[in-house]
């Protein structure tokens, strides 16, 4: 396996675009984005688990239970949740892009992510889909990449190259997401496409596996978000024999969607808003898998630890507090807790009582843009991992007028 450049076009068969079309008010930032596969492809995704949800994920849920999509069309600016006319809005896009592709509008994955409540007025939509449409390429990821975004700095994507049934296959992403993000699936807006042949069942499953061990272990502010979809399309243009049970070929896939998906993960979580640091809490040592990940999402939700690390302020006791609430079944004189990053590392904790340490050699291994937090429970072999970010003075300032 190893890293490409091209995001999700980087697989054989398909383009992409973004433009602005007129949802957002600034006029210099993309806010309609569109990927396209030259042929029919298998389809899977997963949705938030907020009882309220956004128009776009009830009609993409309709569109893709026969396992197949040809195309995904997702605008930035506003959520289309909450609107009287939403599923009407969502089927319209649908049929707008696929009118300009040639495609069947049942075919069309639709997203939206920004404002929710506020209508949203198909009208921009349709006057710029031709120029979308048109503009469609094979390198055209980065424009779409950008069109996805909200209160995101910068555009996440990543693409790697693998070998399954003897062919070279490839597979990318691309991520939007900043705030509104806790884990429970999904988390944000994440589109990924392969050439790989996989069937619709077998795609369903990778996806459902990887998702608790990638998506659902980040978090920025506690909220899940109304909107949150991942989505898969596999359109077999590598040429391997389809991927349609388990085996060597599925594990390879597997990997590959595994790489890419942490790897957006860790843009994600470090791109949160206002974020100075990525966090990653490591747990080691549990009973169980779900042991260490309920330990592992409860220290990388916590506000006190993430504030102070913003601070980077040592204070390991907000570490072993959010593992003593957690849920988990844990041995409390059995933790141990360090904190690490490329400036070293500090053990502050070891059999569930505090070790003297530099508070100095604390504060420059906390001052480093990527920090580590590792909890040993003592009691296993099972380990998991979550990602965070610091919390600090801005995610407040660009929470607090988001709206307006």
């Amino acid at each position: 396996m190893k890293e490409i450049g091209g995001g999700v076009c980087a697989a054989k068969g398909y383009t992409a675009n973004g433009i602005n079309c007129g949802i957002r008010r600034n006029r210099t930032k993309n806010d309609l984005s569109l990927v396209f596969s030259s042929v029919p492809a298998s389809a899977a995704a997963v949705y938030t688990t907020n009882l309220v949800k956004g128009a776009p994920l009830t009609v993409t849920k309709r569109n893709i239970e026969d396992g197949k999509a040809q195309a995904v069309i997702c605008n930035s600016g506003n959520a289309n949740t909450c609107n009287a006319n939403g599923i009407e809005i969502a089927e319209k896009m649908c049929e707008l892009a696929a009118g300009e592709l040639g495609i069947s509008p049942s075919d069309v994955i639709v997203a939206s992510t920004g404002v929710i409540g506020q209508p949203l007025d198909i009208a921009p939509i349709a006057s710029g889909i031709g120029r979308l449409a048109a503009g469609l390429s094979a390198d055209g990821n980065d424009a779409a990449a950008q069109g996805i975004m909200t209160t995101d700095t910068v555009k996440k994507e990543v693409a790697v190259e693998f070998t399954a049934g003897g062919r070279t296959c490839r597979i990318g992403g691309m991520a939007k997401g900043s705030g509104m993000i806790h884990p429970n699936m999904a988390t944000m807006l994440v589109f990924v496409t392969t050439d790989a042949a996989v069937s619709p069942c077998m795609l369903r499953q990778a996806l459902s596996e990887d998702v608790a061990v990638t998506f659902n272990m980040i978090s920025v502010d506690g909220d899940t978000s109304t909107n949150d979809m991942v989505a898969v399309m596999a359109n077999g243009l590598a040429g391997n024999a389809e991927i349609a049970a388990p085996g060597a070929d599925y594990d390879a896939f597997r990997a590959a969607l595994h790489e890419v998906t942490v790897r957006l993960c860790r843009m994600i979580a470090a791109d949160g808003e206002g974020a100075t640091k990525l966090l990653e809490c490591r747990v080691e040592g549990a009973r169980d898998t779900g042991t260490a990940a309920a330990v592992a999402k409860s220290v990388i939700g916590s506000n006190l630890f993430k504030a102070a690390m913003f601070g980077a302020d040592a204070n390991w006791g907000r570490v072993i507090c959010a593992v003593g609430y957690s849920g988990a079944d844990v041995d409390v004189e059995k933790i141990d807790i360090s904190f690490g990053s490329r400036a070293g590392k500090v053990e502050v904790c070891r059999n569930g009582s505090g070790v003297p340490f530099s508070e100095e050699k604390a504060a420059q291994v906390l001052a480093e843009n990527e920090v580590t937090v590792t909890v040993g429970l003592g009691s296993g072999s099972a380990e998991a991992v979550a990602w965070g970010c610091d919390l600090t003075y801005d995610y407040v300032k660009i929470n607090g007028d988001y709206r307006t």
